[in-house]
Parts: C-alpha cells; sequence; structure tokens
C-alpha cells in the first residue's frame, strides 16, 4: 500500500483533532481502530499534534483542551474546512471592486480571500487579524491597516476599546465576516471583546456580508451580538441544515449556499 501524502495524513490529523474535541476525551486505542491505523501510527498523529498544543496524551487517551480554546484557536481554525472555505470565499471575491475600503474580521474562513484579492487595485483593507494582514502585507495594488489593541497570540488578532475607536472613525464600504456559532439567525462569540469588535466593524461599514460554514450552525457561546439581520446576506455551504437557512431568510437576508467547485446557488 502506498504512503499517504503529507496533505492526507494532515487532513486526518484534523479529524482526529475534531473528534476528540467533540468527546472531550478518548481512548488511544479506540481512536486507532476509529481512523483504520496501526497504534504506532496513531500514537504518531498524537504526538504530532501534542506538540502542536492542541491536545494532550494522558495515560492512553488523548485528551481535548477546553471546548473555548478548540473552537477559537487559530491553529485549530485554520486546518479546518480549508476546501469550503476557499468556496466561501470565492463566491464573493467578485465582489470587491477596485477603489473599496473593506473591512475584514479574524476569521480562518476568510483566509483564502487573501489570494483573491491581491491584483484588486486601489483597495484599502481594514482588520485586527495579524495573519490576514501579512498574507496581504506584500500586495502591492493594495493597502492594509492592522488595526492595533490587546494582541491575542492563541487568535493572532487584535481587540480592545482602541481597536473599537478606531473602527469609530472608518467608514468603509464592505465588511466581510465570519461568526464562530450560529443558532436560527441568531450570532455568538465565546469571547465578549470580539462580540464588540465584530459589531464596531458592523456600525463602520455601508454592506456587511457573512461567510460561515456549516459547521458554525446549530450552535451558540457565551456572547450574543445581535441576528444575520444586520448583514446583507449569508454566505455559506450545501451542508447547512435547511432550518438554520429559513430562519437567516426569515429575517429579511439572502442565503447563498455553495459546493466545492461548483457556482454558488441561492
Amino acid at each position: 500500500m502506498p504512503r499517504p501524502s503529507q496533505a492526507a495524513v494532515e487532513q486526518r490529523r484534523q479529524e482526529i483533532l475534531r473528534h476528540v474535541a467533540e468527546h472531550g476525551e478518548t481512548r488511544i486505542d479506540v481512536l486507532a481502530e476509529r481512523f483504520d491505523v496501526s497504534l504506532m501510527t496513531m500514537h504518531r498523529d498524537l504526538d504530532d499534534l501534542a506538540g502542536r498544543h492542541l491536545l494532550r496524551k494522558v495515560r492512553g487517551r488523548a485528551v481535548a483542551f477546553p471546548a473555548l480554546t478548540m473552537e477559537t484557536a487559530t491553529r485549530f481554525r485554520e486546518g479546518s474546512n480549508v476546501v469550503v472555505k476557499e468556496a466561501l470565499c470565492a463566491a464573493v471575491a467578485e465582489r470587491i471592486t477596485p477603489g473599496a475600503t473593506l473591512l475584514m474580521d479574524d476569521s480562518s474562513t476568510l483566509f483564502p480571500l487573501a489570494e483573491l484579492i491581491r491584483g484588486v487595485r486601489n483597495l484599502t483593507v481594514v482588520t485586527n487579524s495579524v495573519g490576514l494582514a501579512q498574507r496581504l502585507g506584500t500586495a502591492q495594488e493594495l493597502s492594509v491597516t492592522l488595526l492595533g489593541g490587546r494582541f491575542h497570540g492563541e487568535f493572532n488578532s487584535c481587540t480592545g476599546p482602541d481597536v473599537v475607536r478606531a473602527l469609530g472613525r472608518i467608514h468603509a464600504d464592505l465588511a466581510l465576516m465570519s461568526a464562530t456559532a450560529v443558532l436560527e439567525g441568531r450570532l455568538f462569540h465565546p469571547l465578549q471583546e470580539y462580540a464588540e469588535v465584530k459589531e464596531a466593524m458592523l456600525d463602520s461599514a455601508r454592506r456587511a456580508v457573512l461567510l460561515a460554514d456549516h459547521s458554525k450552525f446549530g450552535k451558540t457561546a457565551t456572547y450574543a451580538y445581535g441576528t444575520a439581520a444586520r448583514y446583507e446576506e449569508v454566505v455559506t455551504d450545501a451542508g447547512t441544515p435547511d432550518a438554520e437557512a429559513d430562519a437567516i431568510r426569515a429575517l429579511g437576508v439572502g442565503v447563498t449556499r455553495v459546493s466545492a467547485g461548483e457556482a454558488p446557488r441561492s
């Protein structure tokens, strides 16, 4: 049997991580059986994940970090549902026009958009995401403003009153944002100061579009910050439950669903 590619190995490790995160902890032999690999291979996978501080190995078990960390830590988010995120970003890229001012939050969902907008002339991007600013910083056609405030190393982004005040002085054409959790059209985030930044971005933009893959729906988090009604459209994927999409439409907001490699549909 040929050895799997590094991409396939990383995909398996992300699936292992998600399984452990959802169950809290799992015996290593059970994981090996579930993912159809040898015990030695599973130990290698878990050693890699533990080395990246994404889970812990404890006496024959893999143990998740607290739910907050698993939901929001950049290391976990960046490797989750990458193909779907690329499809969501492709669906909105054509709406970004030369000369516009664009607000983008720190959601990893937006990271694939960086490559798609690098050639848009005279575009100004304002963001609180260090990772996004780094991805865009070498593009010659656009200007990047990084909102500075309290830096969160685990999320590689900034929050706090300095960020909110700076947003109050900005008038953007379009805000592109995501959400940690969406339930029946209501939006949630585990950290209050991130919810406050999202609200400030909405206040500063003439139009806003929410990008959220199916894994964000049917969930809540500690802090609510309004509903999808503040967005002109929600772009999601085909895996989002119909009931969740219908709840958003009931707010008068359009829903566009995309499938990886296919054209979007309403």
